[in-house]
């Protein structure tokens, strides 16, 4: 009786060590990707190809959930509220970092509520006219008066989007006053745009590239450092005389704060490996996302200089939503 007692001791034991030992293998079950945006757009697309990727990777489902609403603070939210277990992410963007400067009470802090896994991918913006449009480099847009320019309408995406941000930016260093047209959404500003409804119209490179490409749209200026591969003929604002003129629509994934850090280096050795992956650089690099491996701390720092320079920018222009 004594044996079989130490048996049954031993076999629980070991049962329990094994039950203990599966609860810590990360991931044990599903995964919740937050994308805040509706489907189809670049937020959406990014993280579903990232999801895949992981699930392929890590034998366990990364399940996307759409979560729109307020330019992508609603489903940010969510995430930095979750139980920082790693079984909830968010694939953030250039709005993240704006969103917490243009509330009185910022409903999450973009840097230190989160824990940042990948910088996934950068993209420019393009400033970009109806073909009709008299003006056809931003440098000649700038020389004209105030009084003509204020009575060009350009669009954005909506107020304190990352476009909207782009412009305030641009008329801080250069004087240069539109009347700022804020759609629901940067798909229906460029919409009225080719239309002829309004002359200009600012958007991130993904979304504004088709168009262009086709001929719908006169492409003024781009905001990356260098000319884009994929728009040679574009030139920067900088090359146009606006100094130090970079601004990105990114993408990057994050965890709310206090992940664990084992979980943080998993995610982020599995999200390098999917963006070295053939299938997703030639994915991604057709719609002009360009992909950013790297460290969590990489995109830690690349996040505290986007707040730094949109802080400077909402103090200066006072936008507020609230």
């Amino acid at each position: 009786m004594t044996n079989f007692i130490r048996f049954l001791t031993l076999a629980t034991a070991l049962t329990l060590l094994s039950l203990a030992q599966a609860a810590d293998k990360y991931p044990s079950r599903p995964v919740r990707v937050i994308v805040p945006y509706p489907p189809g757009g670049g937020s959406d697309l990014t993280g579903r190809a990232i999801g895949q990727k992981l699930s392929d990777a890590l034998g366990q489902t990364f399940v996307v959930d759409n979560r729109p609403g307020a330019t992508g603070l609603i489903g940010t939210v969510i995430a930095a509220k979750a139980t920082p277990d790693g079984y909830t992410l968010v694939l953030a963007d250039q709005p993240h970092s704006i969103n917490s400067l243009v509330y009185s009470k910022p409903p999450y802090d973009a840097v230190k509520d989160f824990a940042p896994l990948n910088l996934v991918a950068t993209s420019p913006q393009i400033m970009a006219a109806h073909p009709s449009f008299s003006v056809s480099t931003l440098k000649d847009l700038l020389a004209l008066t105030p009084a003509q320019t204020a009575k060009f309408a350009v669009g954005t995406s909506g107020l304190a989007s990352g476009p909207h941000m782009t412009y305030e930016w641009l008329r801080m260093k250069t004087g240069l006053t539109l009347n700022h047209v804020p759609y629901k959404g940067g798909g229906p500003s460029l919409v009225d745009a080719m239309a002829g409804q309004i002359p200009l119209v600012i958007n991130a490179a993904p979304a504004s590239f088709p168009h262009v490409r086709a001929g719908k749209l006169k492409p003024l200026a781009i905001t990356s450092a260098q000319r884009h591969a994929l728009l040679p003929s574009v030139p920067t604002f900088q090359e146009q005389g606006v100094k130090d003129f970079i601004a990105y629509q990114w993408y990057g994934m994050l965890a709310p704060a206090g992940t664990p850090r084992e979980v943080v280096a998993l995610l982020n050795a599995e999200i390098n490996k999917a963006l070295n992956s053939a299938d997703v650089k030639a994915r991604f690099t057709a719609v002009t996302l360009d992909i950013t491996p790297g460290s969590p701390e990489d995109f830690r720092k690349f996040l505290e200089t986007e707040d730094s320079r949109w802080k400077s920018v909402v103090k200066q222009v006072n936008v507020r939503l609230d």
